[in-house]
């Protein structure tokens, strides 16, 4: 709900618009001082300061004065001021200190309404800029790529050239190493950051509908295009596209992408007018394409178009170093999500992290850290938090012959499974027995679609 401040010492005016505001579903807090106000932003945050000019002991504008050079701009309120002494001057000195409008009494509580949702709405616009903004001046550790070891730098060291750069990048390695993360980041840091990045799953998405996906149809291009579509190259002109899986594609497919690249331009499907695109393509895969040429499965013309600027993307059992600080890294942020603290990590926790091979890479470890911080019932995540990376024995043959990342999930819909069974279904009592929040029981409720008893 969104919170306002009004400010007033007249009470008829004051009740009076603290009623209409909050029929408005607003939440109203109403003073009859800019003194007692003042006091009220320093303890809170509020979404909209709408304030009267003319009061004892200190006007409207001398508040909005102060705020201005007290507090941050995304900690301020949208300020609204009114008063029955309107003039040009005001006017200007208000907003020149940050006033989003100036009502001039007496007006009618609609228009008060209407300038407060707009300054809801313009305050929710210049947060998303900030955010957009942060976003794209962020280092690249900071979209999520750790590690300091002399793979890793040299990886990010090539990908903040190529970043100012439009040519075609081509991101090789093995599931799980982030080549998604690396294509976003090469995105958010080019001339093309303001529009989006056009991801397309070349695995996901079967290969009859493949082609239409990418380049797009006309009307009656085949048995249920019943209209127009646009492709996801001619979506992505002006900007970047990404074809992950790009080793799965069909050679009559990758025929057809080699004439994209070359031409620059695409055909939709059931048209003979070819539609000129801009587009910088960053392809990636987990696959040997230069194997898959010799072996007659992959167009060479079309891995030397790709080829331009080849990053590779470690395995994390070639960088093991980098371990650690992954682990802060998702310790961290799984903490904020689950409402969890932890003094520390104990060193055990993370030699064992260390003696593990990672197949499935840094998704895997994420998985891992993310069930460990859930699961844990203290303060301190400790090596039994981990037991599906011990080595097996025959003192466990009640665990399923899975694959590592089965395990994870089996121990973990179990262990929450048995919470509920020992609580008698009572979701708080299970939370409590775990060590988690309800919130995040909530969620691997919803996860493993296990049914929750009473709260």
């Amino acid at each position: 709900m969104n919170t306002i401040l009004l400010v007033d010492d007249e009470p008829k005016i004051r009740q009076q618009l603290q009623r209409a505001l909050a029929d408005e579903d607003f939440e109203v807090l109403a003073v009859a001082s800019a003194l007692d106000a003042r006091a009220l932003v320093a303890e809170r945050l509020f979404d909209i300061l709408v304030v009267d000019n003319l009061m004892p002991g200190m006007t409207g504008l001398e508040l909005i004065r102060e705020l201005a050079q007290t507090t941050a701009e995304g900690e301020r309120p949208q300020i609204i001021m009114m008063t029955a002494h309107a003039s040009v001057e005001s006017a200007i000195e208000a907003m020149r200190h940050g006033a989003f409008d100036y009502l001039q009494k007496p007006f009618e509580v609609d228009e008060l309404i209407v300038v407060v949702r707009r300054a809801l709405a313009h305050a929710a616009l210049r947060s998303q800029h900030h955010y957009l903004l942060h976003e794209r001046d962020e280092e690249f550790h900071h979209y999520g790529i750790v590690g300091r070891s002399r793979q890793v730098q040299e990886m990010i060291r090539t990908a903040e050239l190529v970043a100012a750069s439009k040519s075609t990048v081509l991101i090789t390695g093995e599931t799980g190493t982030g080549k998604e993360l690396l294509a976003r980041a090469i995105h958010d840091r080019s001339a093309q950051r303001d529009r989006p990045l056009i991801k397309v799953n070349c695995a996901a998405i079967p290969e009859t509908l493949l082609e239409s996906e990418l380049f797009g149809h006309v009307r009656g291009a085949f048995t249920g295009a019943v209209q127009n579509k646009k492709g996801k190259f001619a979506l992505a002109d002006g900007s970047s596209i990404f074809l992950d899986e790009i080793g799965t594609m069909s050679l009559t497919l990758q025929a057809k992408l080699l004439r994209v690249l070359q031409e620059r331009e695409v055909e939709p499907l059931g048209s003979d007018r070819p539609q000129r695109v801009d587009v910088r393509v960053i392809a990636a895969t987990n696959r040997n394409l230069p194997q898959m040429v010799a072996e007659g499965k992959f167009l060479d013309d079309l891995f030397f178009r790709l080829n331009v600027i080849p990053i590779v993307l470690p395995p994390l059992r070639e960088r093991k170093e980098d371990i650690k600080g992954l682990v802060e890294h998702f310790v961290k942020k799984h903490a904020q999500r689950a409402g969890r603290t932890f003094e520390r990590i104990d060193e055990k926790f993370l030699e064992s992290l260390s003696d593990y091979s990672w197949p499935g890479n840094i998704r895997e470890l994420e998985n891992t850290i993310e069930r460990a911080v859930v699961l844990s019932t203290g303060s301190v995540l400790s090596p039994r938090l981990v037991p599906a990376l011990e080595p097996a024995t025959p003192a466990t043959p009640q665990l399923p012959s899975l694959n590592l990342r089965q395990n994870l999930d089996w121990a973990e819909r179990e262990t929450v499974r048995r919470a509920l069974d020992q609580s008698g279904g009572i979701k708080k009592d299970a939370a409590e027995a775990m060590g988690i929040s309800q919130r995040a029981l909530s969620y691997y409720l919803s996860k493993h679609r296990l049914e929750g008893g009473g709260a």
